[in-house]
C-alpha cells in the first residue's frame, strides 16, 4: 500500500468512523498546550491544525484559533466550540506568514514517511509571521511505563486499535517519534526549535520560522 493509502484507510477514514465515541475520550486540555494558549497575546490570531474535536478552540477568549481537521466529523463537533473547516493539514487552505502562533497536537505522527511528515511541519512553519510560535506534540517511541509498553527497540511505525462501544475495531496508522527525531526533522522543515520535552508518552517541541535559511 502506498503512503498515501495508509493514511486514506488506516488514518483519515477510521477517524471518520470513530469521531463521536474518540471525541467523548478528548475533553481536558494538555497542560503545556493550555499554557502555550494562554501565553499567547490577547488579540493573537492562530491555527490549530488537526483540531479534532476542538478542545483547544475555546481554551482562551482572548485569542482568535481557526480550527481545522481532515474529518468532516469531527469538524461538525469542532465547530460548537469555535471557528472549524475541513482541511488535509499538508494543503493548509491558510495564507502564509499570517499568523502568530500554531497548534499541532498529536497529527504529525500520522504521516506514513519521513518525507511527509517533513512537508506537513512546513507547512505548519510557512503559516507563522516572522515571530509566530508552533507547538507540535507527537506520541513517543519510550513509552516503557504506560500500558502500551513500547521502548526504544521497538517498531517506529505500528497500527494502533481502536475498539467502539459496538465492539468493532479499527487500525489507525502510528509512527512512533525517537528522542531527538522532532527535533530533526522540525530543523529539516526549515524550523528553528525554541523549547522542547517529553510528556505523558509524548515528545513536543515549540518552534518559529528559521528565518536565516534561504
Amino acid at each position: 500500500m502506498t503512503s498515501t493509502g495508509i493514511e486514506k484507510d488506516n488514518v483519515h477514514a477510521v477517524y471518520q468512523q470513530i469521531a463521536g465515541h474518540f471525541s467523548q475520550t478528548r475533553h481536558t486540555p494538555w497542560p503545556i498546550v493550555k499554557r502555550f494558549l494562554e501565553d499567547q497575546n490577547p488579540g493573537a490570531i492562530g491555527l490549530d491544525v488537526g483540531c479534532g474535536n476542538g478542545k483547544y478552540l475555546d481554551v482562551n477568549n482572548d485569542i482568535l484559533i481557526i480550527g481545522s481537521d481532515r474529518s468532516s466529523n469531527l469538524v461538525d463537533i469542532a465547530r460548537t466550540k469555535g471557528e472549524a473547516v475541513v482541511s488535509d493539514g499538508i494543503a493548509i487552505p491558510h495564507p502564509a506568514s499570517r499568523f502568530d502562533f500554531c497548534l499541532s497536537v498529536a497529527v504529525i505522527h500520522h504521516f506514513s514517511t519521513t518525507s511527509r511528515r517533513m512537508l506537513a511541519i512546513s507547512s505548519l512553519l510557512q503559516t507563522l509571521l516572522s515571530n509566530g510560535r508552533l507547538l507540535i506534540y507527537v506520541w513517543a517511541l519510550e513509552q516503557k511505563s504506560s500500558r502500551r509498553g513500547w521502548d526504544e527497540d521497538c517498531e517506529q511505525d505500528v497500527m494502533v486499535p481502536w475498539v467502539n462501544p459496538q465492539g468493532v475495531t479499527y487500525q489507525r496508522y502510528y509512527h512512533l517519534y525517537r528522542k531527538g527525531e522532532l527535533e530533526y526533522d522540525v530543523s529539516m522543515a526549515g524550523g528553528k526549535v525554541l523549547e522542547s520535552g517529553y510528556e505523558k508518552d509524548n515528545w513536543w517541541a515549540i518552534c518559529e520560522r528559521n528565518i536565516t535559511i534561504h
